[in-house]
């Protein structure tokens, strides 16, 4: 009896706690960096301030434009402003274009996820980039594990639960499954989000999804945000402008336990099948890693490395994917390794370069810089050359580690892997601007800067060269061919629509793009003076925005997408040869090894051996 009556005054002290209301501000798309975002967050702050019935503030990502460190600062020093507790998540502005590789906002945060208790409801929100990389989000596998741990230790499994991402629960998130799955094993009752800068009522798969406005105020006098109340087992929400008046609700979702546990109904998830339409392909082996991974995989003889965001080196053996050995650095990598002469070169956001011996991951030497480094390494003979997050870019002695010269005038970060051809070192950079210098002193050949907007910059992807061009693509959807001596623009085109994702073929003869908008994969001829195209192939890749390298090996050239798909192209019926899905997430990277094999990489942690 004594058990009884401790259980019941439990549920009844739960029950007092959900009668009470809730009152608290929904604040989103802040993007501090933007024309007038901090008078708009200063006037939402004073209004907020002003208002004693709410008891805390949540702020649902995209807090930056940039992701840059001067920029989460400066958010930070606003948001302390606020005389109520608040809670904060990334969005993908402060992830993708992250100098500091995604660890300043923790720093400066002290977090990136949350999990609190308010009046019986468990409040809990989570990151979910894309980190570093153009892709739909991607809630990162620490932060699932994160998510998984509170789930399973709520004192109480009824306890209803609101879940803030910057996200949709829908296919702009690419593990959006994964995650419905994991919140319906608790009694998830609605989920927050911004994204989409508007105010919007969502479903996702019988889960009600709240959009909030962005902060900005774009063509409006001032920005705005959303007064949420909870109460009688009701979420309401209200706009509200800073100064003015709270507007009406504009919606009002009943709160109950929809035991979703119970739920038979087969909801759409990722498709597979289209593997069973090419049996010549198959999965020889695949590994999940225990973090996400954000470089391409590199190769020697029968050892393949990568890196992961745990900060870690990664050695497999090509032949079985057995792990050889690891390297731990402080900070997560998104710096593809570079593989030379027995010796591997990385870079980590701990703010070193690192080079290891290929054979067992001992240390051979690390280079100490003053900021993250998200770009990757290129090896030339005994030269490593290597941007950085500082405006620095350096030449590094291979056999020593010494510094053989520094280029120091480079504008905002540099992500990309450079490009060494002829006397010429070649990068671009997130300050709208793309870089020759010489390779053997570091001194300026020539610039290019013709982009309004930083975030056109050509600093995702990786140049390439031939008949004396260089060829580069970016997020302003244009090809371009420079005079690789003079920087000479010999053509800009946006005839055909693309972003960051370049090739080039191995006799140098054609160069390859896929295109943004029309689902093509496009190939030029490089020794004419004007955009020639070559051929066509009607691939059918969709909308598609992943910046990674196109590959290729014998006959076929081997296409990266945002999906978790690999094609293969013919290049000589140009059409598609095969196609195998992966994953669901992002492609960083198809590697072709012999044996008619390639080594793929994907976002959520995956590496897969396929073989056709």
């Amino acid at each position: 009896m004594k058990h009884t009556g401790f259980i019941l005054f439990i549920f009844l002290f739960i029950c007092s706690a959900q009668s009470q209301p809730i009152r608290f501000a929904h604040v989103t798309d802040i993007h501090i960096g933007s024309s007038t975002s901090v008078e708009d967050l200063e006037l939402t702050i004073n209004d907020i301030n002003a208002q004693e019935e709410i008891d805390f503030v949540v702020l649902s990502g995209d807090i930056t434009e940039f992701g840059s460190d001067e920029e989460l600062r400066e958010a930070r020093e606003l948001i302390d402003q606020l005389n109520k507790p608040w809670y904060i998540v990334p969005g993908n502005h402060d992830s993708k274009w992250s100098e500091s590789g995604n660890n300043s906002f923790v720093r400066i945060f002290g977090y990136e996820e949350f999990s609190f208790e308010k009046n019986g409801y468990r409040f809990i929100g989570t990151a979910s980039g894309p980190n570093m990389r153009m892709a739909p989000g991607l809630v990162p596998r620490e932060q699932i594990v994160f998510l998984d741990s509170v789930l399973t230790n709520l004192s109480d499994p009824d306890q209803p639960v609101i879940f803030v991402n910057h996200y949709p629960l829908d296919e702009s998130l690419s593990n959006w499954h994964t995650i419905i799955d994991l919140l319906k094993t608790g009694n998830i009752q609605a989920t927050l989000l911004g994204h989409g800068h508007q105010n919007k009522l969502f479903h996702f798969e019988g889960i009600p999804g709240i959009m909030g406005r962005s902060n900005l105020r774009a063509k409006a006098d001032t920005g705005g945000y959303n007064l949420v109340t909870i109460a009688r087992d009701t979420l309401f929400y209200a706009e509200r402008a800073p100064g003015g008046k709270t507007r009406p609700n504009w919606c009002e979702v009943p709160l109950k336990n929809h035991h979703f546990a119970r739920d038979t109904t087969r909801w759409p998830r990722p498709d597979y099948t289209v593997n069973k339409q090419f049996p010549n392909v198959k999965t020889v082996w695949e590994i999940q890693d225990s973090s996400d991974i954000g470089t391409a995989i590199s190769s020697s003889g029968h050892i393949a490395v990568y890196a992961n965001t745990k900060g870690e080196v990664v050695a497999l053996d090509q032949t079985s994917g057995g792990k050889m050995w690891s390297f731990q650095t402080s900070g997560k990598i998104y710096s593809t390794p570079a593989i030379a002469k027995n010796r591997v070169v990385c870079a980590s956001t701990d703010q070193s370069i690192y080079c290891l011996n290929l054979k067992d991951g001992k240390l051979h030497w690390a280079f100490p810089t003053g900021k993250a480094i998200v770009a990757s390494p290129v090896i030339e003979k005994n030269s490593v050359y290597i941007g950085s997050s500082e405006g620095i870019f350096r030449s590094i002695d291979l056999p020593s580690g010494k510094l053989n010269w520094e280029f120091a005038e480079v504008k905002n970060f540099v992500e990309t892997r450079p490009l060494v051809y002829g006397e010429l070192v070649y990068f671009g950079s997130w300050g709208n601007t793309f870089y020759a210098l010489n390779k053997n002193t570091g001194q300026l050949a020539w610039t290019r800067e013709k982009y309004s907007n930083r975030m056109l910059s050509p600093a995702a992807a990786w140049p390439v060269a031939a008949n004396g061009k260089i060829f580069i693509v970016a997020p302003d959807r244009h090809m371009t061919a420079f005079d690789a001596k003079t920087g000479a623009e010999i053509w800009d085109s946006g005839q055909y629509t693309c972003r960051e994702s370049i090739g080039i073929s191995a006799d140098g003869e054609l160069v390859y793009i896929k295109n943004m908008n029309e689902g093509n994969v496009d190939a030029f001829c490089t020794n004419a003076n004007e955009q020639k195209l070559a051929w066509e192939c009607k691939a059918d890749l969709g909308y598609e925005i992943a910046p990674s390298p196109i590959t290729e090996a014998g006959n076929l050239v081997f296409v990266p997408t945002s999906s978790g798909m690999v094609y293969a192209i013919d290049k000589t019926t140009h059409s598609v040869s095969w196609k195998y899905k992966v994953s669901n997430a992002l492609v960083n990277y198809i590697l072709p090894v012999e044996n008619r094999k390639v080594l793929v990489s994907v976002l959520d942690g995956k590496v897969v051996c396929l073989q056709y």
